[in-house]
């Protein structure tokens, strides 16, 4: 039995890893391309566009994997039905349980991943975009600009120049800063510069070290030129960013009384469960004859997995706008899912499925 386990296992998770890998790909190169298109390259440079599409993968795959694995079973189950290894299993007295069996303690497993990743991976990856959110809008962030190149905002009407970058990026050198008001127009000049760390959440300070600003007022001739030798540039206070529910842990979630909130915590305890459920229902849905055309299935499969998925999205929201409350929540669906699958699999309906 233990070779058995291993075959079906090996069966599974081979096209498990490669239909992973080609739907984080297809995910990665959809935001990578967006942000190119969008310019916003220019604006956070690469390497916070790189983390940003990092985080977003690692919130995505809570549902990528799912998705991945609901495939893999009705590939790999469906080639040995057309293969009629299953015919042969079943005559060497491996009835079909064991398969399932097997299948059900692989979902285990990718159902504790997923839950990992939605529970604790989740809340983690929506903290550092918030952070890195925090950064974008924050006119002078130091690890968004190389040296020697303009960088504009339409939004705020600045640019900036930077000479140089020493100490690995931390120290600047040659800071030119040009932002235009309503009224006033203001240049910044700095010999030096280096960002001063704050609270969590909170913008970074940019001091700037030996300079002037030149201050132009629009309405009249009288201009102004000021010299300091520490300048603290500080955002406006609306940046810094209040509670987020999608970046707060799963346990404060749990305790919570806000619809929202419940909404988000029913989400993520949910991920494990739905993945596990999935599986089951591709199991029946891999089923075919060696002589019966793969499309039909494939069809069912994909519609079943956009009817489950967004019945789930419209129970989350639901939760979230308290048309419905915490009980039954989105557990209504997920149990209507649980029934589907103790049906499938009773006595009466399995002839039905062996013979679609």
């Amino acid at each position: 039995m233990n070779i058995l386990n291993f075959y079906i296992t090996r069966e599974v998770i081979k096209p498990f890893l490669v239909i992973s890998f080609i739907l984080i790909g297809l995910f990665t190169s959809f935001n990578t391309a967006r942000y190119l298109a969008e310019n916003v390259t220019e604006t956070l440079g690469l390497i916070l566009i790189s983390k940003l599409i990092f985080f977003k993968t690692i919130i995505a795959m809570e549902v990528l994997l799912p998705i991945a694995f609901y495939a893999a079973v009705i590939v790999a189950l469906g080639r040995l039905h057309r293969d009629q290894e299953i015919i042969v299993l079943k005559s060497a007295g491996i009835s079909e349980n064991f398969i399932v069996r097997t299948i059900f303690l692989i979902s285990l497993l990718i159902g504790i991943l997923v839950g990992s990743l939605s529970i604790y991976g989740r809340p983690w990856a929506y903290e550092q975009i918030y952070q890195l959110d925090d950064s974008a809008t924050t006119e002078l962030d130091i690890e968004r600009y190389q040296a020697r190149r303009f960088y504009g905002n339409n939004d705020s009407g600045s640019i900036i120049y930077i000479s140089d970058k020493q100490d690995g990026g931390d120290r600047l050198n040659g800071v030119f800063h040009y932002v235009r008001k309503d009224n006033t127009s203001d240049i910044i000049l700095a010999k030096e510069g280096y960002q001063e760390p704050t609270g969590e959440y909170q913008p970074p300070q940019l001091h700037l070290l030996d300079g002037y600003m030149y201050r132009m007022n629009h309405s009249s001739t009288r201009d102004s030129i000021i010299k300091f030798s520490r300048f603290v540039y500080m955002p406006s206070p609306e940046i810094a960013r209040d509670y987020q529910r999608k970046a707060a842990s799963t346990f404060e979630l749990g305790f919570s009384d806000d619809s929202r909130d419940t909404a988000e915590f029913q989400w993520r305890i949910s991920r494990a469960l739905s993945a596990i459920l999935l599986s089951m229902i591709a199991i029946p849905l891999s089923r075919s004859s060696p002589r019966q055309g793969k499309s039909e299935k494939i069809i069912a499969a994909a519609v079943i997995f956009a009817i489950y998925y967004n019945l789930s999205g419209l129970a989350q929201t639901w939760v979230e706008q308290g048309i419905v409350g915490s009980m039954p929540g989105i557990w209504w669906l997920h149990i209507l899912m649980l029934i589907i699958v103790v049906t499938i699999f009773s006595p009466r309906f399995q002839k039905y499925f062996q013979s679609a």
